[in-house]
């Protein structure tokens, strides 16, 4: 999983079907002092995130699981929370 903060939307009225009625968002990933960790990527978003939200992400094959059905869906990035706030005793190096 990884940190993120959501930057922006992507709009896409004709996609795959499988991916009508989802919502795209691009997100900067973060490390957990929120310094910038990578180049920003699109995520799909069933929970409600917005722009400036601080996020955690699953990639790969995990978030092409997010249907309960055989069928996995052709994405590689899948917001999975809204954070609320991040402890960190001590500085990671």
């Amino acid at each position: 999983m990884e940190l993120g903060t959501v930057i922006g939307n992507v709009w896409a009225t004709r996609k795959e079907d499988e991916l009508q009625g989802l919502k795209f968002l691009i997100v900067q990933p973060e490390h957990a002092d929120r310094t910038n960790a990578g180049v920003p990527f699109v995520a799909v978003d069933r929970i409600g995130a917005g722009f400036g939200d601080q996020v955690l992400v699953t990639r790969g094959s995990a978030a092409a699981n997010l249907s309960s059905s055989e069928k996995k869906i052709p994405i590689d990035a899948l917001i999975i929370g809204i954070i609320d706030s991040v402890d960190v005793e001590k500085e990671v190096k």
